[in-house]
């Protein structure tokens, strides 16, 4: 990285004085430091100091009108910073991937063009030491909370301290890595990092940016860590306008918005209302669009993709399809093993049960063949283990003493099963490795030999579009003497289980970016196996994974970033952690005429809130 001299604006009413202190605090940190408009994680950022727009929006789009949205499930509480209850932005941000930043914003802005840069947003302006070891945001002098509050210092301080303490589980773990923060100006405040075994995670920069703001005084009389249907103010462009406890909740641009003319918001949030609807399944939700209810639909079954692109071919019916190119990793979705049970803690039983999962039978029977078999934790991107690992992957592995030949030779595909032939010889072969591990059948039943208890479990299930393929899988099992019992639940009570690992098996997925960091230790690192509410539903504690997680979010190039990812997906998939499943090779999207789109997409993919009205 290039040192700059540390950057200070004048003429803002702080005058030479603080200039002059700032100046002499930056020296005293013995490390130069980088200022702008934005941060990366690796380099620089794509737009300039002077951008006036992002390059994936139409500038002059037209506001007005009403988005009418949808997610199956249900909610019942609209505070989605903490563990309790089911939150009305959880799914409609973690699953759906639009309208982030709604209500709540974050210091810093991400680009969904690049793959991990931040804008300023409630900070004006960033400074980071080039070692990372701290972070200064000046905040923005306009920004503003809904009920007109001013977004200061003591909101940041607030939000750190209330999110690391009584947070989500993410946001304790990232905030607890802060040593130090406090105010060093008047619009300014500086986090100081903790350098755990003489390093610093060089993500907290980042991190630290996008922390949600919240605000203090509304917290001053009334209980952070408790469940409420009433809205709480943010700063963001819109405002909760109506709810209906589990079924519906409505936004309203905020007509007064303080940062709607912000380079990094330019043509974006033109809607004056979005609604969101919840539905019991989505099958109920896929009708509701068909009915001209709902705007916006995206599909993932292709037997429905079909019949889509069909009715918008026949033009008796008002909608219009997409298929939209996506730069982002593959989503690694599939059959979960909870290793903390006691039956798939030995890895001969994983891979044994992975040989029953036939593919090729489902995709062709319930899919048309649309779908393709993931084969990496980031499938699809320059970030997937293919092939023998190179000199970096291998040096990546040795650091981390799991350098064994069969991390380094080329990754082994997902087991084929072509035809009925193909099944039967996996059965064999899951047969011999069920032997292996102390498992023997007996009057048709699969149990241990030395204690006769039978291998079953249950197979918890909270989209009813999983329940065909779960009830397939089982079926298959029941030719090895295994017996999987399928069990549907509501979202809610799916939810619960899943923030208490109480299941034994799911079907989930992770969806990583192009520049995987902290977020692998909440979804795979050995303290995330042992504390509630994270997304380490497989159970894993390997310290070569968290030898690997380290080296990723320290990574000083793009290129050690790369080759420790690599790693890490080899370290993964040698695993059998889950039984992975399929991906579609695009963004199937299906929309109301009355909704526009600009011509260019992000990396990312669709971005909704850049589309608009039509007049």
């Amino acid at each position: 990285m290039v040192n700059k001299a540390l950057k200070c604006r004048t003429g803002n009413g702080r005058g030479p004085i603080l200039a002059v202190l700032l100046g002499l605090l930056w020296l005293a940190s013995g490390t130069p430091a980088l200022a702008g408009h934005g941060i990366a994680m690796h380099g620089d950022p794509k737009f300039g100091p002077a951008f006036s727009k992002v390059d994936f929006v139409n500038p002059d789009a037209p506001k007005g009108g009403t988005l009418r949205l949808s997610v199956v499930g249900s909610f019942d509480s609209l505070n989605p910073f903490i563990v309790k209850g089911a939150p009305a932005f959880g799914p409609l941000v973690a699953y759906n991937r639009y309208l982030k930043n709604l209500v709540y914003e974050t210091l810093l802005k991400r680009s969904p063009d690049e793959p991990f840069t931040l804008y300023g947003l409630l900070a004006e302006e960033v400074e980071m030491a080039d070692d990372r070891r701290w972070v200064r945001f000046r905040l923005n002098p306009a920004a503003r909370f809904q009920d007109g509050t001013p977004v200061t210092v003591e909101d940041v301080l607030f939000s750190w301290r209330t999110l690391k303490e009584k947070g989500r589980p993410n946001h304790r773990l990232y905030y607890g890595m802060v040593d130090k923060a406090e105010q060093t100006g008047e619009r300014e405040i500086t986090f100081q990092f903790k350098a755990l075994g003489g390093q610093v995670n060089a993500e907290l920069p980042l991190l630290i940016g996008l922390m949600p703001i919240l605000p203090a005084h509304y917290f001053k009389d009334r209980p952070f860590e408790r469940t409420t249907l009433t809205p709480i103010p943010g700063s963001g462009p819109y405002v909760i306008d109506g709810v209906e406890a589990g079924r519906r909740v409505v936004f309203k641009r905020d007509p007064n918005y303080w940062g709607k003319d912000l380079p990094i918001n330019r043509g974006l949030y033109n809607f004056d209302r979005v609604s969101v609807d919840y539905y019991r399944d989505s099958t109920a939700e896929l009708e509701a669009f068909k009915a001209g209810l709902i705007d916006f639909h995206q599909e993932s079954d292709p037997t429905r993709w079909q019949e889509l692109k069909g009715m918008a071919v026949e033009g008796g019916h008002a909608i219009r399809v997409a298929e939209i190119p996506n730069g982002w990793p593959a989503p690694m979705r599939g059959l979960v093993f909870n290793t903390r049970r006691d039956i798939f803690s030995d890895i001969r039983v994983r891979r044994a049960l992975t040989l029953a999962f036939d593919f090729e039978w489902i995709n062709e029977n319930f899919f048309h063949g649309a779908y393709v078999r993931t084969k990496s934790y980031l499938d699809g991107s320059e970030l997937a283990a293919t092939g023998p690992a190179g000199k970096a992957v291998a040096k990546a592995l040795a650091s981390v003493e799991a350098d064994q030949p069969a991390l380094l030779a080329p990754p082994a595909p997902p087991p084929a099963a072509p035809g009925q032939a193909g099944l039967r010889a996996n059965l064999r072969r899951a047969a011999g490795l069920l032997r292996e591990a102390g498992w023997t059948v007996r009057d048709g039943q699969l149990v241990k030999a030395e204690s006769g208890r039978p291998l079953t479990f249950e197979i918890l299930i909270g989209n009813a579009a999983d329940e065909r393929l779960a009830l397939h899988f089982a079926r298959n099992l029941e030719r090895l003497g295994v017996h999987a019992a399928v069990r549907s639940v509501d979202s809610a009570a799916y939810q619960s289980r899943l923030d208490d690992y109480d299941f034994d098996m799911i079907v989930y997925r992770w969806d990583l970016s192009l520049s995987p960091g902290n977020e692998l230790a909440f979804y795979f690192g050995s303290q995330a196996a042992r504390t509630p509410g994270t997304r380490n539903y497989m159970g894993v504690q390997s310290p070569a994974i968290d030898g690997l997680i380290t080296r990723i979010v320290s990574a000083e190039s793009r290129e050690g970033l790369i080759a420790a990812t690599r790693a890490l997906d080899r370290v993964l998939w040698a695993g059998n952690y889950v039984i992975p499943l399929y991906h579609a090779p695009a963004e199937w999207l299906a929309y109301s005429p009355s909704l526009a789109r600009p011509k260019k997409a992000p990396l990312e993919g669709y971005l909704l809130e850049a589309w608009w009205a039509r007049p």
